[in-house]
């Protein structure tokens, strides 16, 4: 198998490195705008050298972003090539759209390193969904905020400290919003709802919070009570709907997800039949997110045909009934969070079981009142 592959950053030299000592794959074109000194394959700034090559089966790409990723991606099925990516942001807000694409030019589009870095979780979900009824899908998908959640529980230090740190370290990017306010792990959310329940659910219908405002004082709180902070995504298949949202959570210590070191993942399905599975590792870096590249070239190589799943219904998302206790911490006054506090943890409020919509509304009020206002839920 020949690959054109585009981008040549932290993955694509990944991708690059493990396809070397290969004699069944290999990388044909590499499409970079940089030079990239001395590499065995060609290079090219155009995309229709790879489109247009004939002896090219596979492309791979892995730049990220929406655009030009979606155009060079779609070039790519509609020239009847098999299409591996890493970019979650783009399978998930064209995700019906390329599914349709690649069946309709007979074509295998697969994208396992997109949800989990390093960790074989959309494969291993494709194939328990095979046989089981999955319920629920949840846990630490991100490996940038579990390394600042981590930090603040271990070394009593700020926010913007350990975001610094983690920045320093290659966790996080120049700009860390996508991680720290939760869209990142949203996405991967949604495609792992996708491959779990056969659903298209739209990101706009899903509500995030992220970590941008836990501080100190907050995680002292948490502590003194023997629990600990993490950012969750969690989506749960009803009986017509998907109940699904991103939300700083509070577990017990003996929480398997409150042990995750570092910028470490912890992904969780749940069935009928198999009870609940958890997949740890690592959830970002060159290698383990190679890793899964290479994985789906040589499943494809072998034959392996579409997606993970058959199905693509659009799904309502409705979290109306899932209910919580939450910790709310904030200089805002609102009647509607006094009427449903039931303790004071030391100035911030705990409250009675409220739904995950209800509070996101609530929520949204708080900010505007006090930006720097936090909240997580108590996990059952």
């Amino acid at each position: 198998m020949k690959i054109g592959l585009l981008g040549f950053g932290v993955v694509g030299r990944g991708v690059y490195d493990i396809l070397a000592p290969r004699e069944d794959i290999r990388v044909g074109t590499i499409l970079c705008r940089r030079d990239l000194g001395e590499v065995s394959a060609k290079t090219t700034r155009d995309m229709a050298d790879i489109v247009n090559d004939p002896e090219i089966d596979a492309v791979v790409e892995v730049m990220g972003g929406l655009h030009p990723a979606y155009e060079y991606v779609e070039a790519a099925l509609k020239a009847g090539k098999h299409v591996v990516t890493s970019n979650k942001h783009l399978l998930c807000h064209y995700y019906k759209e390329l599914n349709d694409l690649a069946k309709a030019n007979g074509v295998t589009l697969r994208g396992t390193a997109s949800v989990g870095g390093g960790i074989p979780w959309l494969t291993n979900l494709e194939k328990a969904a095979r046989v089981d009824h999955i319920t629920k899908v949840s846990g630490i998908m991100n490996g940038t905020t579990n390394y600042i959640m981590d930090n603040m529980h271990k070394r009593s230090v700020d926010f913007a400290e350990v975001l610094k740190k983690a920045q320093e370290l290659g966790y996080a990017e120049a700009d860390p919003s996508a991680d720290i306010d939760g869209w990142d792990i949203q996405r991967k959310l949604i495609i792992s709802a996708g491959v779990a329940f056969g659903v298209c659910l739209q990101e706009e219908d899903v509500p995030v919070f992220g970590i941008r405002n836990v501080q100190a004082a907050d995680i002292q709180r948490f502590q003194q009570r023997g629990l600990t902070c993490k950012l969750i995504a969690s989506a749960e298949r009803l009986e017509d709907s998907v109940a699904a949202y991103v939300e700083p959570t509070l577990l017990s210590s003996e929480a398997l997800e409150s042990a995750v070191p570092m910028n470490f993942n912890l992904i969780s399905m749940e069935g009928e039949y198999i009870g609940k599975e958890s997949f740890f590792g690592q959830g970002a870096g060159r290698y383990p997110t190679a890793y899964n590249v290479v994985e789906d070239l040589v499943d494809i190589n072998r034959g392996v045909k579409g997606f993970y799943t058959d199905s693509f219904e659009p799904a309502e998302t409705n979290n109306a009934g899932a209910l919580h206790r939450y910790y709310v911490r904030s200089s805002a006054k609102l009647p509607e969070v006094d009427a449903i506090a039931q303790e004071d943890w030391d100035g911030a409020v705990v409250t009675l079981p409220v739904s995950v919509a209800h509070m996101h509304t609530l929520l949204q009020k708080l900010l505007q009142e006090d930006e720097s206002s936090f909240i997580a839920a108590l996990a059952d």
